[in-house]
């Protein structure tokens, strides 16, 4: 006798089968690029550059942009800027989440969306504008940074 199945959540796609689904050519660096995003917390290009490196070989900084560009664009990898801060890219996508930002160390983390549905806010005066997102992004200091500021 076989036991039942019991739903289990939903499979995040393989990087090859979510590059394959957004219409974009599989190529080995693109797969280490979205595993190496996946794998990271809000990771900058550098970062991502060397950790696509260490899974196939040398690719070019310019290779990198160009292809979180075109991941991003087919929204599979997200594209963050906080002001003052070079770009940053992170796996989670599909969902309306914001973002905490230490002004001290630079450290960004995920925050759930209270409403839970884009748009969170309402623009005071939307000027006509149909708006379907709001970005937002909390400043503070880190737990690390608000203990070493008060020692």
């Amino acid at each position: 006798m076989t036991a039942p199945r019991t739903p289990s959540a939903p499979r995040t796609p393989s990087p090859a089968d979510a590059l394959r689904g957004a219409g974009l050519r599989v190529t080995s660096a693109r797969v280490a690029l979205l595993e190496t995003v996946r794998a990271g917390d809000h990771l900058g290009v550098d970062a991502i550059a060397a950790g696509v490196r260490e899974r196939v070989g040398q690719v070019s900084v310019q290779a990198v942009y160009e292809a979180l560009h075109a991941l991003a664009a087919a929204g599979l990898v997200r594209r963050i800027e906080p002001p003052g801060s070079p770009a940053r890219y992170e796996g989670r996508v599909g969902d309306n989440h914001h973002h905490l930002v230490c002004r001290s160390c630079g450290t960004v983390v995920d925050v759930d969306c209270a409403v839970g549905e884009a748009p969170c806010l309402t623009a005071a005066d939307d000027h006509g504008f149909t708006v379907d997102e709001a970005e937002v992004i909390y400043w503070g200091l880190c737990p690390d940074c608000s203990t070493t500021r008060s020692a």
